[in-house]
């Protein structure tokens, strides 16, 4: 997809709020930022980066993933499952940003709800290579229950996010960890 990519199917107005790790996020939702540290070196950032713009930190993590494109680039139309079985949600998304080719030390996308989601906010998920090595994983979101049964369940839900967040960052973890003995 290209820049142009049409974006009128999302839910919320603040499209691309999330994207700026620092910045603040919009007031009137649930915000969730969370930060690890998965690993050292090229290959950590380079794995954990495959992981998240091909979909397989989320697959790894336990969410059914149907996208437009293997690749999380602008305009992606994406379907996640979450829940298990017969409680399992749909949650339509769109890829609303997704770092530039030519960015060798950050890889990452943000997905926003569509119309038929239960919520309506956006998600970053970012991994980044700092100075000294180290590879940087951040979920930057911000949401809030659209449909009657997630505002039933309240609190639920941000402590649901809050711990997708580190689930995912374990994920990548456990992958950089691989890549890095693989290259060894």
């Amino acid at each position: 997809m290209n820049a142009a990519a049409p974006l009128d199917d999302l839910n919320y107005p603040e499209v691309g709020a999330s994207t700026d790790v620092d910045a603040p996020l919009p007031a009137g939702y649930n915000h969730l930022r969370h930060r690890a540290l998965l690993g050292h070196g090229r290959a950590a950032l380079d794995a954990a980066g495959t992981a998240v713009l091909g979909w397989r930190m989320h697959r790894a993590a336990g969410v059914r993933i149907t996208a437009d494109a293997d690749r999380a680039t602008r305009g992606v139309a994406v379907q996640c499952a979450v829940g298990l079985g017969p409680l399992r949600a749909g949650a339509p998304c769109r890829v609303v940003w997704s770092t530039p080719d030519g960015d060798p030390d950050r890889y990452g996308f943000t997905y926003g709800t569509r119309r038929g989601h239960f919520a309506l906010g956006e998600e970053t998920f970012l991994v980044e290579l700092a100075a000294d090595g180290s590879v940087w994983f951040t979920v930057n979101a911000f949401s809030r229950p659209r449909r009657w049964y997630a505002r039933l369940a309240g609190p639920l839900l941000p402590l649901a996010q809050h711990l997708f967040a580190r689930h995912c960052a374990r994920t990548l973890t456990h992958l950089a960890t691989r890549a890095t003995r693989a290259t060894h």
